[in-house]
């Protein structure tokens, strides 16, 4: 993974309140999801002819 595009301790802090651990493993998987969310987003701006993401593209 090049970067972490999400704060692991935050998302631990979240899990916790849900009576959950978070695995090792599990904030990099929730990154990648992250980065092909905004992908996915980034395409649909551009179809729209827009260069910002705005919540609907998500």
């Amino acid at each position: 993974m090049a970067e972490m595009l999400v704060v692991k301790s935050k998302v631990r802090e979240y899990a916790k309140k849900k009576k959950m651990n978070l695995g090792g493993d599990a904030a990099e998987a929730l990154s990648k999801e992250v980065v092909k969310l905004v992908d996915r987003a980034a395409e649909r701006a551009k179809a729209n002819r827009r260069s910002t993401i705005k919540g609907r593209d998500i």
